[in-house]
């Protein structure tokens, strides 16, 4: 009965041992296989001994946390690879955006001085200008219209003045010559009785 009991608490230890053995490779496979390189170092660090300031490592995780840094660097590489492409790629697209950008900014300016602009006399002339020009030419002619049709009027108030004058003048001449005629008939007849009176008498 003893040698059972024995056997069964032997059975027992062993088999919690071996439970316990494998529930921590487990964890420790886990910890290699799924957690980050930093926890796998952590990891280690807290499970393992330091003896003459040299750690103990087992081989299998020695080669395992060595394979998982060679993998995380060939990803950070493959990762670095990756973003200089994408942004060799970024920046030939910026490029070339940057040359569309230029040429619809020359496209917009061409434009813009088109629109601004207005073909006279075969050149072209910005619509300031040709305004400008165009508002100075009216201004001109209405200036040459105002003087034109004051010198105009001047001229036709002296017109009338001086017709008004020729025609008193006129008048004063008529009166003249009718007073100068009739006074030199008056005298030729005065001369002519004299010469009567002087032959009769």
């Amino acid at each position: 009965m003893k040698i059972n009991i024995l056997s069964i608490a032997r059975v027992f230890v062993l088999g919690f041992g071996l439970e316990s053995l494998s529930m921590g490779q487990a964890s420790l496979t886990d910890v290699l296989s799924k957690s980050p390189l930093k926890d796998q170092m952590n990891y280690v660090q807290e499970k393992t001994r330091l003896y003459d300031n040299y750690r103990a490592i087992r081989e299998d995780v020695f080669q395992q946390i060595k394979k998982n840094s060679l993998d995380s660097l060939m990803a950070s590489k493959n990762e670095i690879w990756r973003l200089k492409v994408l942004a060799a790629s970024r920046s030939r697209e910026i490029d070339s955006l940057n040359l569309i950008l230029a040429a619809r900014e020359k496209k917009l300016a061409e434009m813009t001085t088109f629109r601004n602009s207005i073909r006279f006399l075969g050149m072209e002339i910005n619509k300031r200008t040709y305004n400008l020009i165009m508002w100075s030419l009216i201004a001109i002619l209405a200036i040459v219209l105002v003087s034109g049709y004051m010198s105009f009027k001047r001229n036709r108030i002296i017109t009338l003045n001086t017709r008004k004058e020729f025609e008193d003048l006129k008048k004063e001449f008529e009166a003249y010559r009718k007073a100068s005629r009739e006074a030199r008939e008056k005298m030729s007849m005065a001369h002519f009785n004299e010469i009567k009176k002087l032959r009769t008498g």
